[in-house]
């Protein structure tokens, strides 16, 4: 299982890596979007994570593990897809396919972690793929620069979505299955005794959506960023979360869930703040790198509730964290956009405040 997650870990950052690395230069020259078009865009992207519980349903029909090498495939094929239909509805339809294969199979990689290895193991999978997950961001990034001056659009996507849907093929053969394994319920699960899982979910999500709506885009419109200074930062982020993930996975083995978060939330409430005060161009880099680190401890989360849960909810538990997680994507760019125009510094206040009130949530942690 290690290995079949392995594959189609790297297949999936590399597919949605591509995209967003391709994506506006795409729009803007070729389909001539303008930024109302690409910001709907990016709403629709989100969709599929919104509804990711439906996978609950899906597992219904097919197993589990069937349900990652299809969602590989659909994101292949999304991706492939992109480059010929170059159009503003073209776009719409083909990143919503590419988006339902992403999310869905975040959704059942969280899930065959936490029911395939146990307490002492998954922190360190988790940790492990984030790394993986890292250095093929590292891969592709390269690969495209050095191949872009003689392929166009067309032909990337093509390439990269007809690898990616290939890895997903490769998925439909394999057999990682192990029978004993404890079954999972096939429908939705929401108990009252989750509540913590849910809520620091749902909190990790919004804090999330601060950081990718505004952390780079601050960097570019106060700190005048150019394309090939944010590109080094992108390499030195993910050189450092390379060897920084399992480290993380160790810890948590180590120290525990709520030692873990505390130390997140904590150093996240001065991070917010110090993106809203600091008026320095590299200090601001180093919060930008921070920031991505601390981002990888919020798979305590999931090995929390791996400790305190039913092993029998952990799929429809992870479907249902994921559609909450993604609570906050669809409310707060918008809101946060429309406060960043009254004064900058709000959205990342905002975050800090978020932060401290996890800090205080996580301490409720209590594992026997």
């Amino acid at each position: 299982m290690y290995r079949y997650l392995m594959v189609l870990t790297i297949s999936s950052t590399i597919g949605l890596q591509a995209w967003r690395t391709l994506f506006d230069n795409f729009a803007v020259r070729v389909v001539g979007l303008n930024g109302d078009h690409v910001g709907i865009i990016q709403s629709v992207r989100e969709i599929p994570g919104f509804l990711a519980l439906l996978a609950v349903f899906v597992i219904m029909l097919i197993k589990e593990h069937r349900l990652s090498a299809l969602s590989i495939l659909v994101l292949g094929i999304g991706v492939a897809a992109t480059g010929l239909f170059p159009s503003f509805g073209g776009l719409l339809v083909t990143t919503l396919i590419m988006s339902f294969g992403f999310h869905y199979f975040e959704t059942t990689n969280q899930s065959l972690t936490l029911q395939y290895f146990d307490k002492d193991t998954s922190p360190w999978v988790f940790g492990k793929l984030r790394a993986l997950s890292a250095a093929s961001n590292i891969g592709i990034g390269i690969f495209i620069y050095l191949v872009a001056s003689f392929l166009n659009f067309t032909q990337l996507y093509l390439l990269i979505g007809g690898l990616i849907a290939a890895a997903g093929i490769w998925g439909f053969f394999q057999n990682p299955v192990d029978q004993n394994i404890v079954p999972q319920r096939k429908k939705m699960i929401f108990r009252k005794k989750y509540w913590l899982f849910y809520f620091l979910t749902f909190m990790a999500g919004a804090r999330r959506q601060i950081f990718i709506a505004f952390a780079v885009f601050l960097l570019v419109k106060k700190f005048h960023f150019t394309v090939q200074e944010v590109t080094i930062l992108f390499v030195v982020n993910n050189l450092i979360n390379y060897f920084i993930s399992p480290l993380i996975g160790r810890s948590i083995i180590r120290f525990g869930e709520r030692a873990v978060l505390s130390c997140e939330y904590f150093s996240l409430i001065f991070i917010f703040l110090a993106y809203a005060t600091v008026q320095s161009k590299w200090i601001v880099a180093v919060l930008y790198i921070l920031d991505h680190i601390f981002f990888n401890f919020a798979i305590a989360i999931r090995t929390y509730f791996q400790k305190v849960g039913d092993p029998r909810d952990i799929a429809p538990s992870m479907a249902v964290g994921f559609t909450i997680n993604h609570i906050a994507a669809v409310v707060l760019p918008a809101v946060g956009g429309l406060l960043w125009i009254i004064d900058y510094r709000i959205p990342f206040i905002f975050g800090a405040f978020l932060s401290m009130i996890s800090l205080i949530a996580v301490q409720k942690i209590r594992i026997k």
